[in-house]
């Protein structure tokens, strides 16, 4: 069973940066990624980062703000948020595909950590 843990989040000004980590637990030689759910709209893909790492896979919106990162000692994923911005207020999520490739897809993933608010002021 593969249990994914979230921490960070909270609220912060615009321009300001968070880090949101997401620790894994249970076997797993899965890709990983981070989505976003604002409220009222569809869960949009983040970024997402293959089991054997590579370069990540970003939304074209996110590159230049977002960062995904992975500790593999720690079996921890990061993702560092920088110059927020109100319209990044969202829900955020981890999600561990259950496969080695990543997907931009949320629906192909099939673990999932319970959330991260991140509430950006203006």
């Amino acid at each position: 069973q593969v249990q994914l843990v979230q921490s960070g989040g909270g609220l912060v000004q615009a321009g300001g940066s968070l880090r949101l980590s997401c620790q894994v637990s249970g076997r797993s030689s899965s890709a990983m990624c981070w989505v976003r759910q604002a409220p009222a709209k569809e869960r949009e893909f983040v970024v997402s980062i293959n089991w054997s790492g590579g370069s990540p896979d970003y939304a074209d919106s996110m590159k230049s703000r977002f960062a995904i990162s992975r500790d593999a000692a720690k079996n921890t994923v990061y993702l560092q948020a920088n110059n927020l911005k109100p319209e990044d207020t969202a829900v955020y999520y981890c999600a561990a595909r259950g496969f080695p490739i990543g997907s931009r897809r949320p629906d192909a993933y099939y673990y999932w950590g319970q959330g991260s608010q991140v509430t950006v002021s203006s």
